[in-house]
């Protein structure tokens, strides 16, 4: 696993990390038992959750426990805090807002509180209310008034799957932004195939991917998701997008090839991610209102880092000599310019895969967005000669994974090709092109 790319254009870090993820703090979470007899949270759950976020290489986890239990428990504990394994509070007014969890190999991963309910806020500093009913009046409803409220406590404030929401409700719920995409709704998407996978796996299927590959064998682009972001920009809503986990470990008991179970928390959490790019403050050391600060101004792309970590991405516009980043407001005429990505280690004796570095604009119908310009090259430049919403994607066909993908190399590649089907590998933001 590797870690993020760290300092990268115009004084930006660049940090990537989890949103949407749930800890033994959800009912639902380590097999829908993550309370033992006794009383006490399971460890080997709690323990595959904080070796995943380390395994996996991420800066940040923003935590989205379920209110039924999350609202039950307090801070730090919601933070996942052990001071017995090191980890150092981050505290505001006096009190632990957020948790620097400390790795075997020293790296740091910075875990933040939060639920998902109706809404699903992230970033929490602190529970709504010392009461738990008023807690559960707050965490609970699709209103301002819980929103208000939420925001009080510090938190963004995001929705889960998206999908489950009409556009029109998108467009007025009280909401800070909504997922691009989603695994767990992904993966129902497919779960035909999703068993029959895991029966191959009990039958020792020699013809299976490498175990890590799974998660690609099943992805596949929703419409659903798309259609309502596009939607959404184009009625002139500024909304944030997120890639969610939404691990559980509760679905996929199967111990593959490599002795994890299918679902273990570091496998659904390498899968993919959410980049922000931060500034930081004079000492140099990012905390949890600069990565919340980055998330309320857009500034994210998702990478679905299952075909390989993105190098060098860029995007940003200017004009007049000024420069916008992703999530601000851009005047008509601005320059988009795209700089691609490349695979980080890639193989130097694979085939490379091929990339296709797309700028499309958010429409109002079920297509979402419509391209703008495309290329196969390493750069892309396009005047935004129109008013709307901008974002980028880099597109993959994944030729360097054949080997790696055994007998799904030819539905995956050869197939897809033939379809005329590629895989989706960065999502970014968008900018808001304004007259």
């Amino acid at each position: 696993m590797l870690p993020a790319e760290g300092p990268v254009a115009r004084g930006f870090a660049d940090v990537r990390g989890l949103v949407h993820a749930h800890s033994v703090y959800s009912h639902d979470a380590c097999d829908n038992a993550p309370v033992l007899e006794d009383g006490s949270y399971d460890p080997v759950c709690f323990d595959d959750f904080r070796r995943g976020m380390c395994q996996s290489g991420h800066d940040f986890v923003f935590l989205t426990d379920h209110g039924n239990r999350f609202q039950n428990h307090e801070f730090p504990d919601v933070l996942l805090f052990r001071a017995d394994r090191g980890d150092v509070l981050i505290e505001r007014g006096g009190a632990p807002v957020a948790n620097r969890i400390t790795c075997e190999d020293g790296r740091t991963v910075l875990v933040t509180a939060g639920s998902e309910n109706g809404l699903m806020p992230v970033g929490l500093e602190r529970h709504v209310a010392d009461d738990l009913a008023a807690r559960d009046a707050v965490y609970g409803p699709l209103t301002a008034e819980a929103a208000d409220a939420l925001r009080a406590a510090g938190a963004v404030i995001l929705l889960a799957h998206p999908e489950d929401y009409t556009v029109e409700q998108l467009r007025e719920l009280p909401l800070d932004g909504f997922e691009m995409f989603n695994l767990h709704a992904n993966t129902e998407l497919n779960a035909g195939f999703a068993l029959d996978l895991l029966v191959r796996a009990n039958d020792d299927d020699q013809g299976l991917p490498h175990p890590d590959l799974l998660v690609l064998a099943l992805q596949s682009e929703d419409p659903r998701y798309l259609e309502r972001w596009g939607r959404v920009l184009a009625g002139g809503r500024r909304v944030v997008s997120t890639m969610g986990t939404d691990c559980h470990r509760n679905t996929f008991r199967t111990i593959l090839a490599d002795g994890e179970r299918a679902d273990s928390y570091r496998r659904m959490m390498i899968a993919f991610s959410n980049h922000l790019r931060v500034t930081t403050g004079d000492d140099d050391v990012i905390d949890d209102a600069d990565l919340k600060e980055a998330l309320r101004r857009g500034r994210l792309w998702g990478a679905f880092e299952v075909m390989g970590y993105p190098q060098g991405f860029d995007a940003s516009a200017t004009k007049d000599g000024a420069t916008f980043e992703l999530g601000d407001d851009v005047p008509v005429g601005a320059a988009i310019r795209v700089v691609a990505p490349r695979v980080r280690n890639l193989d130097p004796k694979a085939e490379p895969p091929r990339l296709v570095t797309r700028v499309l604009r958010a429409v109002d119908d079920a297509a979402g967005f419509v391209e703008v310009a495309a290329t196969e090259g390493a750069t892309l430049e396009v005047v935004a000669d129109v008013a709307g919403a901008y974002r980028v994607e880099v597109r993959m066909m994944p030729w360097h994974l054949r080997d790696a993908l055994v007998d799904e190399a030819r539905r995956i590649l050869d197939e897809a090709e033939l379809a005329g089907v590629d895989y989706p590998w960065v999502y970014a933001n968008p900018f808001y092109v304004r007259d």
